[in-house]
């Protein structure tokens, strides 16, 4: 079997269900495991890469609006792999390539390949579409596996979590230039670990939002997490900015509970990490508890002062 697959998400499971052979094209957002970055990138951005946060977002909201995808799936690559299986989405086209512009690619060349799409809402959806993703590829036993074990962790988590009687508010910031917070399954993943999403919501996409709304919801635990991001990158554009007073009254930053998560591998890639995201969101939540090391390595901590020193040293925009 020749698959291409048009996710990030899709080819992480298809590597954890042992397929690197099978494998043959990936988008250009493909870079986990590291060899998916050995495979034929079959799509590419017609985004600038040097466009900044607030650029990127208006350039992907003027491609949405005119009914344009900001991704090109390169046909003759295509044509060239010869792929029996693409994994595709329609859930977000700001994600992945649109199934219109799948479908003309794929219209002019000789071989028409199965094209599954993956399209989930919730943290069901993304264990579902292992097994799927398992099935479809004659791997039924080693995604049952997979499933098994994530929700083993998410057992022993909860285990921990059953003795801890506080449930922070928390908001989980999933773009910063201008202020978007997280959708689908973001809230579940906060409810999992401990505490209450106060602007997500489960199933919704994801949604822009003002500094009011963030300020007056008065989250007392803070996610940067802006999608696409490993942390450090979030890390930086937060210290980056500067906000005004009222930002400083936030609990969340006030106490200095505010985190930089590494998004792009454990928060918006609906995959198997995402227990990992969970893990990492609950010891933040609840620092007592133990979790596996690797579940932290992405998180740090974002002192108040600190962002508040480095944005007035760097002069950058308010908001």
């Amino acid at each position: 079997m020749r698959i291409v697959s048009l996710l990030p998400s899709a080819t992480e499971i298809l590597f954890a269900l042992g397929l690197d052979e099978e494998i043959v094209g990936v988008s250009h957002e493909c870079d986990f495991p590291l060899r998916a970055k050995t495979k034929t990138p079959v799509v590419s951005s017609r985004l600038p890469k040097e466009a900044t946060p607030a650029e990127t977002d208006r350039l992907v909201r003027e491609h949405v609006e005119r009914g344009e995808s900001i991704y090109a799936v390169n046909r003759d690559r295509l044509e060239a792999l010869a792929p029996d299986l693409i994994f595709t989405q329609d859930l977000c086209h700001v994600c992945a390539a649109t199934p219109e512009e799948l479908g003309a690619a794929l219209a002019t060349i000789s071989k028409q390949p199965e094209i599954i799409s993956l399209d989930p809402h919730d943290l069901g959806d993304v264990w579902r579409d292992i097994l799927w993703i398992g099935e479809a590829t004659g791997r039924r036993e080693r995604a049952q596996e997979l499933v098994t074990h994530i929700g083993e962790r998410l057992g022993r988590l909860k285990a921990q979590l059953a003795s801890q009687s506080e449930q922070p508010r928390v908001a989980v910031l999933e773009w910063l230039q201008p202020f978007y917070v997280g959708g689908h399954w973001v809230p579940e993943m906060v409810e999992h670990a401990g505490g209450v999403d106060v602007l997500g919501k489960i199933r919704t996409p994801s949604r822009r939002v003002s500094l009011r709304e963030i300020v007056d919801a008065a989250p007392e635990v803070i996610f940067i997490a802006p999608c696409g991001y490993v942390a450090d990158q979030a890390r930086d554009e937060y210290l980056s900015l500067a906000f005004p007073d009222e930002w400083y009254a936030i609990p969340a930053v006030r106490d200095g509970r505010v985190f930089a998560l590494d998004a792009n591998g454990h928060v918006s890639r609906p995959a198997g990490r995402l227990v990992t995201g969970i893990e990492s969101m609950a010891k933040a939540l609840h620092p007592q508890i133990e979790v596996p090391v690797k579940a932290i390595l992405g998180m740090l901590s974002v002192p108040a002062a600190a962002a508040r020193n480095r944005a007035a040293a760097a002069g950058t925009p308010t908001f």
